[in-house]
């Protein structure tokens, strides 16, 4: 299988297994919105990332002081693994953002802010 075609694949299970962990935390983390993943298949895994956005800075500022940061952490690992991706520490994996912060500092525009944006929490 040539490796445009393996990471395909690969992205198709992080699609499906990311869904599953964000449809799951939307019940669970009030003020979770939405979350999504990056990643630079030419120095994967490292370079992937997975973002869990909430919609205010509080909301977010609630959750990574609670049991809630766990919970996103162990989520997503999850996720990981049924996509058969293997980390060794998943807090690299992961970081945490707000709809607020988004609109304060890039105008609401994600694919600037997600481009320019390392892990901060």
């Amino acid at each position: 299988m040539t490796a445009k075609r393996e990471h395909g694949k690969t992205e198709r299970k992080l699609v499906a297994t990311l869904t599953h962990a964000c449809e799951e935390a939307k019940y669970q983390l009030p003020g979770f919105e939405w979350l999504t993943h990056r990643v630079d298949y030419q120095h994967f895994p490292q370079s992937l990332v997975v973002t869990w956005i909430f919609d205010t800075s509080a909301n977010l500022s609630k959750a990574l002081n609670s049991d809630a940061k766990q919970l996103m952490l162990e989520l997503t690992a999850t996720a990981l693994a049924e996509a058969e991706v293997v980390t060794d520490d998943i807090t690299q994996h992961v970081d945490f953002d707000s709809e607020q912060e988004c609109l304060r500092t890039h105008n609401g525009d994600w694919k600037r802010r997600l481009r320019s944006t390392t892990t901060r929490h």
